[in-house]
């Protein structure tokens, strides 16, 4: 913890901007792909935010200043996508078809999703982070094992895949995991962190259902809903 909101507040939004910033590079220069790049700077984003958590002093003002981060990336994403903003190797990193017009849904989404469970949950309960991670680690993986290993289609949504749904859970279940168990070890929520492992695999496991509805573009929104009941009714 650093006895310095402010402080805090500037390492969490450098740690965030130099995260976006490498991943905007690597795929202007053609070292990974779009699909790639946006995906690899959706899960890593999420987690290091996070984590910047422990840096802030508890204090009345602290999950406001905290996030104020997401709020600056995302008010960025509406000038991008709107374009107000000519950023060329965000609209690379963060769009499928290089259309900067996609990153005022996903990219938008999801920006606006962090700031909201950030206010409304902070550190005061395990539900706001775990749907954050269901979000981040598992929608995130979930499109780099489908698109790598997706060959068996989900009977009632073709558009989403068997190999996908595994990283969803996969992916979502590990991130919520790591981060209660870094909180717990910090003192944040009382352990042992064995003793969340059920009602995370219950929230992953339901998200991973939500995930294959047939629902376009809003899962970011639908995902974090389900995760928020139940982490409300199992926290």
């Amino acid at each position: 913890m650093i006895h310095n909101n402010l402080l805090a507040l500037v390492i969490t939004f450098l740690v965030a901007l130099a995260w976006l910033r490498a991943n905007n590079f690597a795929a202007q220069r053609g070292w990974v792909s779009s699909d790639l790049s946006r995906k690899i700077i959706h899960m890593g984003t999420g987690l290091l935010f996070v984590l910047c958590w422990l840096l802030f002093e508890e204090t009345p003002t602290a999950r406001f200043l905290a996030a104020s981060v997401p709020l600056a990336i995302t008010l960025q994403f509406i000038l991008v996508g709107t374009g107000v903003m000519k950023d060329e190797s965000a609209v690379r990193s963060m769009s499928r078809s290089g259309d900067r017009r996609e990153i005022l849904r996903g990219p938008l989404y999801y920006g606006i999703v962090f700031v909201a469970l950030t206010l409304l949950f902070w550190k005061d309960s395990p539900t706001g982070m775990v749907a954050l991670m269901l979000l981040c680690g598992g929608d995130g993986l979930a499109d780099i094992t489908g698109r790598r290993f997706g060959t068996s289609k989900i009977p009632w949504n073709p558009g989403k895949t068997w190999a996908g749904s595994a990283g969803m859970l996969l992916g979502g279940w590990s991130f919520a995991t790591v981060i209660l168990a870094t909180f717990v070890a910090a003192g944040v929520f009382t352990g042992p962190w064995q003793a969340y492992v059920p009602a995370v695999t219950l929230i992953a496991l339901t998200g991973t259902l939500v995930e294959t509805l047939p629902v376009k573009d809003v899962d970011n929104f639908t995902v974090s809903a389900v995760a928020v009941i139940l982490g409300l009714w199992l926290f």
